[in-house]
């Protein structure tokens, strides 16, 4: 293994600590040895797992609090982005659930497609949510799964095989938020929704940048 719980609990209690302490969170959290249903998809050596009263807004917009924190972490213990995947942040069993929620979004959309024989834009996802779906549909016949769009905004697309890839999306119009940036006050009539699906319909939220060359990842 190339990552154990003694080799980064303290390195990770160094930036965790102070990050949750500071944002007067109520989480805590724990390591272990990770053992993954989906080792195709996820098969990470350590987890670390929190819990607490404020599990639900870690988990909120489709857990984006959950991997903002996972990220940061890994940037601030030095592990190489190649790494990344080797170290798993979670809590009720948000990743699992994903994955499976992912699955069914792209059994879903695959039927669609062949259905009406048009072009299935999902939402923006991570590299590795876009690897389930990849994977999820590596052995369709009558369409092909592809990755548009660059950084935040890269999402997949899935395309009749017969068809040539399309454009991506424009990206959405900034619209700055009122009454300024929201901090925690603004949790109790804010977003505490867990996972949930992608594909709301044939051009998903009309998120993206200008046409990229589509390829797997």
């Amino acid at each position: 293994m190339k990552y154990t719980i003694d080799s980064i609990q303290a390195k990770l209690e160094q930036f965790l600590g102070p990050v949750l302490a500071t944002g007067e969170f109520e989480l805590s959290y724990e390591l272990s040895e990770a053992q993954s249903p989906h080792p195709e998809v996820e098969n990470p050596e350590v987890t670390v797992k929190f819990s607490g009263g404020d599990v639900d807004l870690l988990l909120a917009n489709r857990g984006e609090l959950l991997l903002a924190l996972e990220h940061l972490a890994m940037e601030a213990i030095h592990v190489p982005a190649e790494d990344h995947s080797l170290i798993s942040f979670d809590a009720n069993d948000y990743r699992l659930l994903r994955i499976e929620e992912l699955r069914m979004s792209a059994a879903a959309a695959a039927e669609k497609v062949k259905r009406t024989h048009t072009p299935f834009f999902f939402n923006p996802m991570t590299s590795r949510e876009r690897r389930v779906i990849h994977l999820a549909l590596r052995d369709e016949k009558d369409l092909r799964s592809e990755s548009l769009g660059v950084g935040p905004n890269r999402a997949v697309v899935l395309v009749p095989a017969d068809m040539p890839t399309p454009p991506a999306p424009p990206p959405p119009p900034f619209r700055p938020r009122e009454g300024g940036v929201a901090g925690r006050g603004d949790r109790p009539g804010g977003d505490r929704r867990g996972p949930r699906g992608d594909g709301r319909g044939p051009r998903g939220d009309g998120r993206g940048r200008p046409p990229m060359r589509g390829r797997r990842d």
